[in-house]
């Protein structure tokens, strides 16, 4: 039977991931810390912005992002930042310190940037499934084997997902179905709905150090992942296969429930996502 193996957040969207070894749900279905700020841009074409999503600064639009490294202390609720391969680092107080800490940003990108901060569930990529995301170890492991000098450890650090479960490769297809249907799952005594396979955007194609593109590496990916889709997968959502990963959603009666490693995983059967709720 799987288990949760691990646990990742991402206090600050698109920068580096923490490992944990338990995790409140909170509201909207994110994990406590998981993306609980956001950098946006400041200018006044991006403050104009209709869309919420136009304001972020994150890995999609800006590369030198993967060249910070992130580490983190969440009792005192700091951020020690520096970039990859240099010795200098400093500390900021996530509150206290904001000011200075955007203004660190926004020197070390080039344009004026802020720090915005959401308790209710974090700034999640998928509004409309904003549970943790889901992948396997063996699906780690067998999609960095598609390339030479990846691991399993750097294929984390390009997919960036929630929870890892001890599991055979691309046994997480098992917890979506067709669109309009979710899958219930159990983790421990916690139900998660499982609702669709990641769809992949530029990210994981660059080193998560250095940003530089890896090369064919999405072509490698697309050709891979459809020679390889297990049976079990539906195929409904597959008008492209840069997809991994499950997207969930967390019922009410979910929230405020605490995940933690080890707990095991059963699976239930597919419903109609109304009847879900």
């Amino acid at each position: 039977m799987p288990q949760l193996e691990s646990i990742r957040v991402y206090p600050i969207k698109s920068l580096d991931g923490v490992s944990i070894t338990e995790a409140e749900i909170v509201t909207n279905g994110g994990l406590s810390w998981d993306r609980r700020y956001a950098i946006v841009e400041q200018s006044p074409d991006a403050m104009a912005a209709t869309e919420p999503n136009d304001r972020y600064v994150n890995g999609k639009r800006e590369r030198r992002l993967h060249t910070l490294e992130a580490t983190y202390d969440f009792e005192r609720e700091t951020v020690t930042v520096g970039e990859h391969g240099h010795d200098e680092r400093q500390t900021f107080h996530l509150e206290l310190d904001r000011d200075c800490f955007t203004a660190w940003l926004s020197d070390y990108v080039g344009y004026p940037v802020e720090l915005v901060r959401n308790d209710e569930g974090g700034f999640p990529d998928d509004t409309d499934a904003s549970g943790p995301t889901v992948i396997s170890t063996g699906t780690l492991e067998a999609v960095a084997s598609w390339y030479d000098g990846i691991d399993a450890g750097e294929m984390c650090r390009r997919l960036r997902p929630n929870l890892i479960l001890d599991a055979p490769a691309f046994w997480e297809d098992r917890l979506y179905d067709a669109p309009g249907r979710v899958v219930p799952f159990d983790i421990g005594s916690t139900t998660l709905q499982g609702v669709n396979p990641c769809q992949r955007c530029v990210v994981p194609t660059r080193d998560p150090e250095t940003g530089e593109p890896t090369e064919d590496f999405q072509e490698t990916f697309v050709e891979r992942r459809e020679a390889t889709l297990p049976e079990w997968a539906s195929e409904a959502w597959f008008d492209h296969y840069f997809r991994l990963m499950v997207n969930t959603r967390v019922p009410d009666d979910s929230l405020g429930a605490i995940l933690a490693l080890d707990e095991s995983v059963t699976v239930g059967d597919s419903v109609t996502a109304h009847s879900a709720e």
